[in-house]
């Protein structure tokens, strides 16, 4: 009997971890809004990390946080480092591309309260007198992830935050104009 029990437990953990690897390895959160500004005036909110967190909805999260900007003020290689608590964790954010008014490219690197690495990408397209502003993140995860992406929704946890920070975007957009 016991062995049974033993050999069924082992086939219900074997499925589970065939479950958990056939997980899509991608992720993706995305979410855009239509800003009253041109590119020009949005653009350096975000391809400077001292602006960008002026907007930053996640920083919101810690009013202690330390950041520790690093490299160019803005542009590729600028580097903005954060220390926080539990909520915002550690790591690293990289400018990687910046194509003026068009795209800028963060490469991600998240120490704790989970190790991982992805990118961010916010892109402007000119729709008439306003921009369409898409703030995207993006890449690969291993078991770990995928597991853990079973409890935790990636786009239901950082989706709405992503949401607030365009609109955050839109209102400092309109002072700086």
């Amino acid at each position: 009997m016991t062995v049974e029990i033993i050999l069924a437990l082992a086939l219900l953990v074997a499925i589970f971890i065939v479950l958990v690897s056939l997980r899509s390895d991608k992720y993706l959160v995305e979410r855009s809004l239509l800003i009253a500004a041109p590119a020009s005036t949005l653009f350096p909110l975000v391809n400077d990390h001292q602006n960008f967190n002026r907007w930053n909805p996640f920083l919101k999260m810690d009013p202690q946080v330390k950041n520790t900007l690093s490299g160019p003020r803005a542009g590729v290689g600028a580097v903005c480092a954060w220390e926080g608590n539990r909520q915002i964790g550690a790591g690293s954010s990289t400018i990687i591309e910046s194509k003026p008014d068009e795209l800028v490219r963060m490469h991600m690197d998240w120490i704790r309260p989970m190790k991982g690495i992805g990118t961010m990408d916010f892109t402007f397209k000119a729709e008439g007198p306003h921009t369409l502003v898409t703030w995207a993140m993006y890449g690969r995860r291993g078991f770990a992830g995928k597991l853990f992406s079973l409890c935790i929704d990636c786009d239901k946890m950082c989706g709405p935050k992503f949401a607030e920070g365009l609109v955050n975007l839109s209102q400092l957009a309109k002072t700086s104009n």
